[in-house]
């Protein structure tokens, strides 16, 4: 029986755990997809206290509702800092399984040095631990980036903001290439009731120009987009409950446009439809251009609990997994950005695990003449576990390419989280030594730490183009 979280665990035989200490361990880290404020790293934030690290995020915030804390005690200012920690480490105690569990104590391990069980009956012992390091102001955005090796951060940015903060680091020569990802969402959600106001005083003052049809749509993005991409952007990110595709004539986009910009009616779900299709091939053109990577994540459904939205606001913890799948319009929007010799390099994912053999097998028949150009990617939620990231291999690896893939990435909102890419490297160590060990790839060490470097690190530098530091 392995020791609790040792320095080999998830890690099950010797040759996985020599892979992981020879070819992954020292990795840079680069990670494309997360939510941290670019501020936080500007600004260079300084956290006070184990609840700003640990608990004060949706991840945890839902852990200590599924464990049954009244809200006012993790939101609602009736619990102290240290309250909350001792709520979340009795939730904690409880998660056998959850990957929160494994990567709070990795966490615990390599940012603060400590070693003790976060439970109930030691979160005393773990907070006291910890104040010290804290007390000292050296847990703060940039130290904690730089003891993690990380060497890219890329942020998550909407079409309209000024990008201050990345200029800022920029112009400051801040050794960690922190880059922005657009995010069109806002633009995209033609059903939300806000979305009038946003295209007119948002997007559409930010670019200068008065949205009325759906060319002012475009032309407002491209600018945005050439705005994005001399600040050094390498992708966009796009997130939606299905994928859709259906085509429409510019006059039909133009009266959709014109009406709901102007409040004269809700457009019906055909209309969004035929919005979002025109709207996915313009950015899918433009992306492709620009040399950009389009990251498309479906199968999600936002805010479900309005009645909480209401009280917290968007983003609080409430999304969820949809069942909702529409292979035929993903296939249908590859081969149109296809024939039109307009097909960026893209990651495709869904949040629903179930879709993974369906999104691998229609990128397979959409292949660039280029290692990787179309890429599975992560169940985000389901696939954080050991078992939902080995699902996630075999799918990789039985509709594609393993050894072209980009490896991992957070999703995360804090820099406190950088030791979950060890959580990945070693599963995926594990994985390799697995397929080695019944015969199914050769016991080569070269080969395999080759083939580890690049999925977790080379391939993602090329996959983004991103010049080395």
């Amino acid at each position: 029986m392995k020791r609790f979280m040792d320095e080999d665990f998830l890690l099950n035989s010797e040759l996985a755990e020599d892979l992981y200490h020879e070819y992954a361990e020292k990795l840079p880290i680069i990670d494309y997809h997360t939510h941290i404020p670019v501020r936080d790293i500007a600004e260079n934030r300084q956290y006070h206290n184990l609840s700003e690290a640990l608990v004060d995020n949706p991840v945890a915030r839902r852990l200590m509702r599924g464990n049954g804390v009244p809200e006012k005690y993790i939101t609602g200012g009736e619990a102290t800092a240290r309250d909350r920690f001792q709520y979340f480490a009795e939730a904690l105690e409880k998660a056998a399984g959850n990957p929160l569990y494994t990567w709070v104590h990795l966490i615990l391990r390599r940012v603060f040095d400590c070693r003790y069980i976060l439970s109930a009956a030691t979160a005393d012992e773990v907070w006291t631990h910890c104040e010290e390091k804290i007390r000292d102001g050296s847990v703060t955005a940039r130290s904690l980036l730089a003891d993690g090796h990380v060497e890219v951060l890329f942020t998550a940015d909407n079409p309209e903001d000024t990008l201050k903060w990345h200029r800022m680091l920029r112009e400051e020569g801040y050794p960690v290439k922190i880059l922005p990802v657009m995010h069109p969402d806002a633009a995209l959600d033609i059903a939300n009731p806000e979305w009038g106001n946003y295209m007119l005083y948002d997007l559409g003052q930010t670019a200068d120009v008065d949205i009325t049809t759906m060319r002012d749509v475009r032309e407002a993005l491209a600018k945005r987009i050439d705005y994005f991409d001399a600040m050094g952007c390498r992708t966009a990110d796009h997130g939606f409950p299905r994928i859709v595709y259906r085509e429409a004539e510019e006059y039909e986009l133009d009266d959709i446009v014109g009406r709901v910009v102007h409040s004269k009616g809700a457009p019906s779900q055909e209309e969004v439809e035929k919005y979002q299709t025109a709207l996915l091939r313009f950015l899918g053109k433009q992306y492709a251009d620009h040399g950009w990577v389009m990251q498309i994540h479906y199968g999600i459904l936002h805010d479900v609990n309005q009645a909480m939205k209401a009280k917290l606001g968007t983003g609080a913890g409430f999304d969820c997994i949809s069942s909702s799948s529409n292979g035929e319009g993903l296939a249908k929007l590859l081969d149109l950005l296809s024939r039109e010799e307009a097909l960026p390099r893209m990651i495709i994912s869904s949040m629903n695990p179930a879709d993974e053999i369906v999104i691998g097998a229609i990128l397979g028949a959409f292949q660039a003449a280029e290692p990787g150009h179309l890429q599975l990617g992560p169940s985000w939620w389901v696939n954080q576990t050991p078992a939902g990231i080995r699902r996630q291999f075999a799918a990789m690896a039985s509709l594609g390419i393993l050894g072209t893939g980009v490896g991992f990435a957070t999703d995360m909102r804090s820099v406190m989280f950088w030791p979950c890419h060890e959580y990945y490297r070693r599963i995926l160590c594990d994985y390799l030594a697995d397929l080695a060990n019944q015969g199914l790839y050769p016991a080569d060490q070269d080969a395999l730490g080759t083939l580890i470097r690049n999925v977790c690190y080379e391939n993602i530098k090329s996959f983004f183009h991103i010049v080395k530091i």
